[in-house]
């Protein structure tokens, strides 16, 4: 057999090999993956794996796509890629306990009627053509989860939404979360309008009820329900000892609370006019528990942080300023506990008006806190801030740093004693002709009911407390934190802050589930051109300084003829064109071309250097290899012949 017969047959070998090699890795090495990707876009994070290695029900994912729609929009069909690959990593690493389908829903089909059906939204392309990207999720019970549009600008949060709708149909029962607060957070009620008060929910509460269930509370309630879970608490005002002592025996006796308080709340607006000549108080405080758990805070001072200031429009003087505004603190996560579940990886955290936390010299807690300000935070009077024409410069001249970091958020464990050490306080006489009822059940003649008896007083915790203390309330508002989009008849939000998810993730972890908090952010999918991005900013500068000194040239020649029209005005009032003003105009309109020819020149510039660059990528990424393979199989071969001739060559022996 000669050289040329053993290459033919060595090369159908090799093609033999190579597909060969493919279909048994197809095979074999499915489960087989390698994210080379900077941010891991395709890996799993350790906590959703966890929720799913937990899974005891399947769960259906059904993903409704228009494929053909979106081919004409890369941006939208690169995010789908994207989810698809997302949920084939879900379905691998639940070991098929999720079932995922991919549908398209084709327009007048029954697939677009079940997807319209379930409430997922259309997008309108090309006239009568809709893009359908959203999720169904149901489980055993058919419980549904419906996310209706995948919307490109939550790319980054696509994980954390997938695993949240796993995470809700895997539970049977949402965990339940009692909210006392006097700040409307789930709106003002379907009868607000009438009052002229309608008020949609708060953005931070449908976060909230997507992932509990929430059970409201009156202010002057005397006993936690057994099924609350974890007791929220938004700027309590005016507390009774009764509801003080229910929440003081609902976390000695282990529950778990997270509560915020503010000495000047800016969303605390009154619910009718108020005609008083003493505005409202707009603080709220928990003194007697906070003693109790080892904590102190002046209700009455506001924390400002010059260096974290978030910078206001302010109007003085029929003048448009921008100056930083002290007490609108906008936290970065350099100041945030790194090694707490709530705060670990967070964002940004904006705080408008906040208070703060410390310690108490004698506390059996201990006191960890989670957000603090910068070492130059000042402190200022609540009261200053209850007149609206106040001017807010004068913040800036009145700032003294105290010297010291301050806590805006602290968790508190440990054991605790009660704020009622002499016991529960009396029980308040019933109302409305029920006062013989309670003269009877007091003198013993009657058997008081089951809601009138109190449960075994604790006098001291029964384990360590675990309360999580945030000094601000506005940091729920929706403008501190987040913007809301209507789209498709749905509120879209878009956070600005990691207010929202400080909330959840305190929550979640107070439930006792840590897994959904270390869902974190992955990052875009869709890489900008950096390099690109600096050329055309760099030359944008450029062509706005041209811009300017055309304008200043522009605006110091209609001056000078100006002037010269005032000067050399005829008795008729007529314009008499000068040699003067002739030389002025020539030479303006000269210098108007020589710059219209620079910035033709600058953006010429940006194009070449822009075009020289894709260029260079081109080659690197289409030419570049080949030519280096080609190289190497080059000197390889030479290699081999000059062996050859050196043992041809070599004498024999």
């Amino acid at each position: 057999m000669n050289a040329r017969t053993l290459s033919i047959a060595g090369l159908v070998v090799a093609v033999i090999l190579l597909f060969a090699v493919n279909i048994l890795s197809n095979t074999v090495f499915t489960s087989a993956r390698m994210d080379l990707t900077e941010n891991r876009l395709f890996t799993l994070s350790e906590g959703t794996r966890n929720i799913l290695a937990d899974l005891d029900e399947p769960i259906a994912i059904r993903f409704y796509f228009s494929e053909k729609v979106a081919r004409t929009l890369p941006n939208v069909y690169s995010y789908a890629n994207r989810v698809k690959g997302l949920l084939g990593e879900y379905e691998r690493a639940s070991g098929g306990k999720v079932e995922v389908r991919i549908i398209d829903p084709e327009p007048f089909s029954e697939e677009e009627d079940r997807a319209v059906g379930y409430g997922l939204s259309g997008v309108p392309v090309d006239g009568e053509e809709r893009l359908y990207m959203g999720l169904v999720g149901t489980n055993s019970v058919d419980d549904e989860d419906i996310i209706p549009f995948l919307s490109t600008s939550r790319e980054s949060f696509i994980e954390y939404d997938i695993t949240r709708m796993v995470y809700n149909l895997s539970l049977p029962d949402l965990p339940v979360i009692g909210m006392l607060s006097s700040l409307p957070l789930a709106g003002y009620g379907p009868h607000a309008a009438l009052r002229g008060l309608a008020a949609p929910e708060w953005m931070v509460m449908e976060q909230v009820n997507k992932l509990f269930e929430v059970k409201s509370l009156e202010t002057d309630v005397t006993e936690i329900p057994e099924d609350v879970d974890v007791l929220l608490i938004v700027h309590p005002k005016n507390l009774g000892d009764a509801t003080l002592y229910a929440i003081d025996q609902f976390v000695l006796s282990g529950g778990r609370a997270l509560v915020y308080i503010d000495p000047y709340s800016e969303s605390d607006q009154p619910a009718q006019p108020s005609v008083a000549i003493r505005p409202p108080s707009k603080s709220s405080e928990l003194t007697k528990l906070l003693e109790a758990w080892g904590v102190e805070s002046e209700p009455d001072k506001v924390v400002g942080d010059l260096q974290l200031a978030a910078k206001v429009r302010t109007q003085r003087q029929q003048q448009i300023l921008t100056i930083d505004y002290p007490v609108w603190i906008n936290t970065l996560p350099d100041f945030f506990d790194q090694d707490d579940t709530v705060t670990a990886e967070l964002g940004n955290i904006t705080f408008a008006t906040p208070g703060y936390l410390q310690p108490l010299e004698d506390a059996t807690t201990t006191f960890r806190p989670l957000i603090q300000t910068t070492e130059n935070a000042a402190l200022y009077d609540a009261g200053r801030f209850q007149d609206p024409n106040a001017d807010p410069q004068d913040l800036l001249r009145d700032y003294l740093p105290i010297g010291n970091a301050l806590t805006l958020a602290a968790r508190i464990e440990g054991p605790a004693g009660s704020a009622f050490p002499d016991g529960p306080p009396p029980i308040e006489a019933k109302k409305d002709g029920e006062g013989d009822k309670s003269a009877e059940e007091a003198s013993g003649d009657k058997e008081p009911d089951a809601a009138t008896k109190r449960a075994e007083h604790l006098a001291a915790s029964t384990e360590d407390i675990n309360v999580i203390v945030v000094a601000d309330t506005d940091m729920l508002a929706d403008r501190f934190w987040v913007q809301v989009q209507e789209f498709l008849g749905n509120r879209l939000a878009i956070p600005t802050a990691a207010n929202g998810a400080f909330m959840v993730n305190a929550l979640d972890n107070l439930v006792g589930s840590n897994d959904l908090i270390s869902v974190r952010n992955r990052g875009s999918f869709i890489r900008p051109f950096e390099r690109v991005a600096d050329i055309r900013r760099e030359a944008e500068l450029e062509f706005r300084s041209k811009e300017q000194e055309l304008m200043m040239r522009l605006e110091e020649t209609e001056q000078r003829l100006l002037e010269l029209e005032r000067a050399k005005r005829g008795s008729e009032s007529e314009l008499i064109l000068s040699p003067e003003q002739q030389e002025a105009l020539v030479k303006f309109r000269q210098e108007k071309v020589a710059i219209r020819k620079d910035l033709r020149d600058v953006r010429r510039n940006l194009r070449r250097d822009i075009e020289t660059l894709d260029a260079r990528l081109k080659f690197m990424n289409i030419a570049l290899v080949p030519i280096l393979i080609g190289i190497g199989g080059l000197a390889a071969g030479m290699w081999r012949i000059h062996r050859r001739r050196s043992h041809r060559d070599a004498p024999a022996h």
